[in-house]
């Protein structure tokens, strides 16, 4: 090999700040949220109780994430996850309360089959409507509010068998939450899914780009509808997790916490624009709106300041991966 051509493999070879960027960008946040609250509350934060907190906080929005990265890899959204959360909340703890329905029974329904179903929902309309997610998960996010106060009588449901409550929401040897196991089994299996199987490779080439996807025989609509019904379903998770977790059902729960799984999303460096995207990423992103939540609280700051720390959030890293990132390429 002669000198000049070694030279230009060495050129081609030399890493820029946007392969930096999309490689080292969500850990680098997280390091650098928990180095800043670790000096402003050195004793209360930097503890292992603590952080071991930080993420069973962190789990609800880690679920809701994970589905909306499905939506999201397809350039669209999940404005609905918050009240599929609430609705699908409500209805297991009012099979389990009002219906003396087992337990395991009851997720079955309320939890699973629900958030699949509204899921399924989702994306049928986009498909038969053509019209964009946004629109259609908005106008579901209405309807589905409105259908938990109604069967809620806009009351909490309480009374939530303990059974429940200790299987879904107790500690593994007193020690390690279970909703923590959730999400890792969870991120595990979706992990799996999109590295492994051919469903999971054929997302990401939708996402990329849909007509390219068409043309080498890729059913897009059949695809999108598996993307709403995970995020379905991944909402409904969390539903159930929140109810054992308060040993109640709150028909206002979830409100907000679709800005929570977007902004855990695009921080964990999903673009905007789709195609691009990793779920290990997706929960580091999670922890970084636990970290955040817990960092202000303690620190005294009101839940206003959170409000607004994710929307800089939601913005610069839309920025950021438009300039530096995948979005920067198409």
């Amino acid at each position: 090999m002669s000198k000049s051509a070694e030279k230009d493999r060495n050129v081609r070879k030399k890493k820029t700040f946007t392969d930096y960027w999309e490689k080292y960008s969500t850990v680098a946040i997280l390091v650098l949220m928990v180095v800043v609250f670790g000096i402003l509350e050195p004793q209360a934060f930097m503890t292992g109780s603590n952080f071991i907190k930080i993420i069973e906080q962190s789990s609800i929005t880690i679920l809701l994430a994970c589905g909306e990265f499905f939506a999201i890899l397809l350039a669209g959204i999940d404005l609905s996850v918050g009240s599929i959360l609430a609705l699908s909340g409500v209805v297991t703890a009012k099979l389990m309360v009002d219906f003396g329905m087992p337990p395991a029974l009851a997720v079955l329904i309320g939890t699973i089959l629900l958030g699949i179903l509204i899921g399924g929902v989702n994306g049928f309309l986009i498909n038969v409507t053509g019209l964009p997610p946004f629109i259609i998960t908005l106008g579901m996010q209405s309807i589905l509010r409105g259908l938990t106060m109604i069967v809620s009588n806009a009351r909490a449901v309480s009374g939530v068998p303990i059974q429940f409550t200790k299987c879904v929401g107790g500690r593994i040897f007193d020690l390690i939450p279970i909703p923590i196991i959730i999400v890792l089994i969870t991120a595990g299996i979706f992990i799996f899914f999109t590295m492994k199987t051919q469903a999971g490779r054929n997302l990401y080439a939708v996402g990329g780009n849909q007509q390219a996807a068409w043309y080498a025989g890729i059913n897009v609509k059949k695809h999108f509808l598996l993307a709403f019904m995970i995020s379905g379903l991944c909402a409904g998770m969390a539903g159930m997790v929140n109810v054992a977790r308060l040993a109640a059902a709150e028909p206002t729960a979830g409100t907000g916490y679709d800005t929570h799984a977007i902004a855990a999303v695009i921080i964990g460096g999903t673009s905007f624009f789709g195609g691009q995207g990793m779920i290990p990423k997706v929960v580091v992103g999670g922890l970084i709106i636990g970290v955040i939540n817990n960092g202000l609280n303690m620190v005294g700051l009101s839940s206003y300041y959170q409000t607004i720390a994710m929307g800089v959030l939601i913005i610069a890293a839309v920025t950021l991966d438009r300039f530096f990132g995948s979005g920067n390429k198409r």
